[in-house]
């Protein structure tokens, strides 16, 4: 059933039919959505799959970094622009996923991006993590970090990193 792509099989079978299980990592970037496209191409030729798409934020280097220089106010828009951002993308996904006529969940969640995705695609059990080789540059890439090289060293699903 995946002899086309070398994938590790960690066992979601649900009422006697195999299920694989995606997830599916996005931050808006030219990559992340390269990512989309191949995994709803790998998706949609299964007979059965789950998807998750997920958005991560983090402020938390704003508020340790510049707590002399942000307001209260100022870190509470740059929280809501963050998360309205991520709400955006993760639209945009949905309808990627739905085009292809795939079901895809969506998470948003805050923390540290590398942290909070191996987190939950151990929690989740998901077979196989989807992302980008490198997300937005500039300011962001200093936020993020080398998040796909991170996920790579620590996820024990496998991790599909598109170029």
């Amino acid at each position: 059933m995946f002899d086309l792509i070398d994938l590790k099989y960690s066992g979601n079978i649900f009422l006697g039919r195999i299920v694989m299980k995606f997830l599916v990592c996005v931050d808006g970037s030219e990559q992340s959505y390269k990512a989309i496209d191949k995994a709803a191409t790998i998706a949609a030729g299964l007979d059965d799959c789950e998807i998750t798409a997920i958005y991560v934020y983090h402020i938390d280097s704003l508020v340790g970094v510049g707590e002399a220089y942000f307001t209260e106010e100022m870190i509470r828009r740059v929280h809501e622009q963050s998360k309205e951002e991520g709400e955006n993308i993760l639209a945009d996904a949905q309808k990627i996923f739905e085009k292809r006529n795939l079901k895809v969940d969506t998470l948003l969640k805050e923390g540290h991006v590398a942290t909070t995705i191996i987190e939950l695609a151990e929690e989740g059990k998901y077979d196989v993590v989807v992302l980008g080789s490198r997300g937005l540059g500039g300011f962001k890439k200093l936020l993020l970090g080398s998040v796909s090289n991170a996920i790579a060293q620590e996820v024990k699903a496998s991790v599909f990193i598109v170029k």
